[in-house]
């Protein structure tokens, strides 16, 4: 793309962790910058249009009311992954089985994904509950460091800005993923070019 449209970007993005997360409160709170508490057994998809570093972005943003097994071929959350360009994982501190939870749905994303690592971020909410703490932040710096991810600490209850810049450092990965595709794509269809190319000149000296 060129011109207006490079500056363009539609992001499909999967909110995913276990219940009571505050998975549904961290992506309302990106949305609208105002923090609601209680949550039913609700999955939403949402659409929202911001402009961030100049870019005109479109975020398509799932939000997953549970977390299941993604290792199951039947699995509900299959489609989830395909259709996804990142993800956002979440986990509560006061919830260790949520963080031992995020550590699975890694691997299950890397069985999907094969060779092609779609982009994440991990987030550790309810920094406002550190009296509860049951994770340790440094817990979830050392797990991002094996997948070479981003790890944000929140509290969507109590600081937008924090949530904002989750979402900012999750598009930044998908716009580097995509443009790295586009380009291996350019740079094949030059490849092929010239083999047909070549081709024809060895036909012609025959």
């Amino acid at each position: 793309m060129t011109g207006l449209n490079a500056l363009k970007l539609d992001a499909n993005v999967v909110v995913l962790g276990k219940d009571r997360v505050g998975k549904s409160a961290l992506t309302v709170r990106f949305l609208s910058r105002r923090f609601i508490g209680e949550y039913g057994n609700i999955e939403s998809i949402y659409s929202h249009n911001v402009v961030m570093d100049g870019r005109d972005i479109t975020f398509n943003i799932w939000d997953s009311p549970c977390c299941q097994d993604l290792s199951m071929e039947t699995s509900p959350y299959e489609k989830k992954v395909q259709w996804a360009n990142g993800f956002v994982l979440v986990y509560s501190i006061c919830d260790r089985a949520s963080f031992n939870s995020v550590t699975k749905l890694i691997q299950s994303i890397k069985d999907f994904q094969g060779m092609v690592m779609v982009p994440m971020v991990i987030v550790d909410n309810k920094r406002d509950l550190n009296h509860r703490w049951t994770v340790l932040s440094e817990e979830g710096r050392m797990l991002t460091l094996t997948i070479d991810c981003q790890f944000y600490v929140v509290s969507a209850a109590e600081n937008y800005y924090s949530v904002l810049m989750v979402f900012h450092g999750l598009i930044d990965r998908i716009w580097k993923s995509k443009s790295a595709i586009k380009k291996q794509a350019g740079i094949k269809d030059i490849v092929k070019s010239m083999s047909a190319v070549f081709a024809r000149r060895r036909t012609d000296s025959l």
